[in-house]
């Protein structure tokens, strides 16, 4: 493949950083295109080469010389680059928008990215967040080293494919190199598998939305008579938690979780939660996130200000992300089927076609062709079911 490679840029006369790349199928390889220019794997090369790609495209364009010949470089060790993406993976990896809120890496990789807290994820441009990547004397200490580096990120204010990526890599097969294109459309289901928190991470998130977490004064918490409690509801995905926390001190609360009672204590400053060291948290407003194994994100729930589910119900059809709306299909009053196309939403350079979840008439266009709408926006609603009946 380096040979046709090489062969093919010199026939084209290219001179600077470029690829070009093939398909390997029963032992034979075929051209299939050529990027002019840096691609964004180059740092796994720069990793087993020691070769700074970006400087060399500078220089080349200066119009000097390489600095080594094709002999002279030496490749060491194995590398592997993941890129972290703002994506919904349980939605079929659809680009995800947001204000990243919390943004933090851990020590032994190599992290290449042009956003940082604060930077807000927009619908105009790639959702990537970083990319992560290490090296290793072997491929398997390179891989372990990039779950580690999975595994202590820290991100918050978008989904992302975070945790996808880091089951990527303990995937047996992955780990074996056996890998093909058709590994994660056969194994989604295991690869996609959302982590459930447990009680320990549930009472460090309640801790922290109570504000006890932070508190030191010495009459935290007292109360005459009777231990004080106070209950925290925690939303966490589509389920809302309670948990009950029963201060016994400044630096000791018991959280109980559905039956379950958690010990957190705080000595020498710092919090464990039976026993266990507390994980990184960050919050933001009314969003605390807990970033232990995938990580997890919880938004207080205030109860006098719930909103209630109004008479929309299951009949708003919504935007999935920020996009433009391409085109409406039906107009008001109009009778659909289930699964029958309503509009087409253009996010990311995708056309995703949105459809009725249920038979019914179109009560409402809330949305007109050439509409730059955001994620959850309301686009067309369907008449209440006994509406249609009348």
């Amino acid at each position: 493949m380096g040979e046709a490679a090489v062969k093919a840029a010199k026939w084209l006369g290219y001179e600077g950083a470029g690829t070009i790349e093939f398909i390997f199928s029963e032992g034979e390889f075929y051209f299939m295109e050529m990027n002019t220019r840096l691609q964004v794997e180059h740092p796994v090369t720069e990793a087993i080469t020691g070769i700074d790609l970006v400087e060399w495209q500078l220089r080349v364009a200066a119009g000097e010389a390489l600095p080594l010949q094709q002999d002279q470089i030496t490749l060491s060790g194995h590398a592997f680059e993941a890129r972290l993406y703002a994506e919904d993976v349980e939605k079929g990896f659809l680009p995800a928008t947001g204000t990243l809120s919390h943004l933090r890496f851990p020590q032994g990789a190599r992290i290449d990215s042009g956003v940082r807290a604060g930077d807000t994820i927009s619908p105009f441009y790639d959702p990537m967040i970083a990319k992560v990547i290490t090296h290793g004397p072997a491929r398997s200490v390179a891989l372990s080293r990039l779950t580690r580096a999975l595994e202590g990120s820290e991100v918050a204010g978008s989904v992302t494919n975070l945790a996808f990526l880091a089951a990527l890599t303990r995937h047996t097969g992955f780990a074996a190199g056996d890998v093909d294109t058709g590994l994660i459309e056969r194994d989604l289901e295991a690869l996609v598998v959302p982590a459930t928190p447990t009680p320990q991470v549930i009472a460090q998130a309640a801790l922290e939305a109570a504000g006890l977490a932070a508190a030191t004064e010495p009459m935290t918490g007292f109360t005459l008579w009777a231990p004080p409690s106070r209950r925290v509801v925690l939303a966490h995905g589509e389920a809302e938690i309670a948990a009950e926390i029963t201060s016994k001190g400044a630096d000791r609360h018991l959280v109980e979780i559905d039956g379950t009672v958690v010990e957190a204590r705080r000595e020498g400053g710092l919090w464990a939660f039976d026993g266990a060291r507390a994980a990184p948290v960050a919050r933001k407003g009314d969003v605390i996130s807990v970033f232990t194994g995938p990580g997890f994100h919880f938004a207080l729930v205030d109860p006098l200000a719930r909103a209630v589910q109004g008479a929309a119900g299951g009949n708003l059809i919504e935007a999935p992300m920020p996009g433009l709306v391409k085109a409406v299909f039906v107009a008001q009053g109009e009778r659909v089927a289930e699964g029958q196309p309503l509009a087409v939403l253009e996010a990311m350079k995708m056309e995703h076609t949105l459809t009725a979840g249920r038979d019914g008439i179109v009560a409402e266009l809330l949305a007109e062709a050439g509409a730059q709408v955001e994620a959850g926006a309301a686009l067309i609603r369907l008449e209440e079911e006994e509406e249609e009946a009348a």
